[in-house]
């Protein structure tokens, strides 16, 4: 069963600078030669966008990439990009760049909603706050044939469409890698070869997670929590081991609890609602190596 999302009304669309850094040429389906290129966006974020050679107007938005993201990942998603281009004549280009891709950072289109959300052999995944996660066959307005994406179902108590959500978005939600990783590679084994379904940003998405230093830090944190709890060891002792430190008006020095908390989800990030389920490997190095001496292997997922 493939659900069918609503049109997306029209927007501005938007050209690339020529000069933009070329990450690729090769030739579409129909011998047109083309080039995939990376361009800086909003909040140190990156656009990989794909042109014709000849023409910077007609700019197609592959991947828009987040700030925390590796630049080698802007590599990744044009290689998988160009070759399910080869690999499928048929395959429809990707949206036209818009206005608002060079303004905005990296969130999902609001305007893509799904009313349908048919399961695939499950009954989907269902996180801390009761959303269910589930991989389904759309149709939108960015490509020509359906394509697999996550879907997220509201909660039993909240009314509303399912919205369409990355890999990294689910893996988030549930605070583990598994079995989201596991099922989105399935699906990309499974279809492939298949002209007539796109797993095209799956794949990508799928890729970027694997490559980014962005990892969970559940683990990390129940650690931290059973250390306090049987070791007698302070947040701030923790902070001040990783070189954290405050001072009070009186000179007196405690560890800056408020960073590590916000490292380890507990407390979220300035301006944001809730605490982030992420934390950059290096840091999660420096606080088990330095907070709590361990190998940065024993708290991660």
């Amino acid at each position: 069963m493939i659900a069918t999302l609503p049109r997306v009304s029209r927007h501005r669309t938007a050209s690339a600078p020529r000069d933009a850094h070329v990450l690729q040429s090769y030739r579409g389906p129909d011998g047109v030669p083309r080039e995939v290129i990376v361009l800086a966006a909003a909040a140190g974020s990156t656009l990989v966008l794909d042109r014709a050679g000849d023409d910077a107007t007609d700019s197609r938005l592959v991947a828009h990439l987040a700030a925390d993201e590796p630049p080698i990942n802007a590599s990744v998603v044009c290689a998988r990009y160009v070759a399910d281009r080869r690999a499928s004549r048929g395959c429809a280009l990707p949206r036209s760049l818009r206005e608002e891709d060079l303004l905005a950072a990296p969130l999902p289109d609001p305007s893509i909603r799904c009313e349908v959300c048919p399961a695939i052999g499950d009954d989907g995944l269902v996180d801390q706050h009761g959303a269910r996660h589930r991989l389904a066959a759309i149709r939108t307005t960015t490509l020509g044939i359906p394509e697999f994406r996550w879907l997220r179902e509201p909660t039993l108590d909240a009314e509303g469409p399912a919205e369409i959500v990355s890999v990294r978005d689910v893996i988030g939600a549930l605070e583990d890698y598994e079995p989201a990783r596991t099922l989105t590679d399935e699906i990309i084994r499974g279809h492939g070869d298949d002209p007539s379904l796109s797993v095209a940003v799956l794949r990508s998405e799928l890729a970027r997670v694997a490559a980014s230093p962005i990892i969970l830090n559940r683990r990390l944190r129940e650690r931290v929590v059973r250390t306090l709890a049987r070791e007698g060891m302070s947040m701030s002792e923790i902070a001040v081991r990783c070189g954290r430190v405050k001072r009070d008006r009186r000179g007196n020095v405690s560890g800056e609890t408020s960073w590590l908390a916000r490292r380890l989800g507990l407390l979220p990030e300035g301006g944001e609602r809730v605490p982030t389920p992420w934390i950059h490997s290096e840091v999660l190095a420096l606080i088990a190596r330095r907070g709590l001496g361990l190998c940065p292997r024993e708290v991660e997922l």
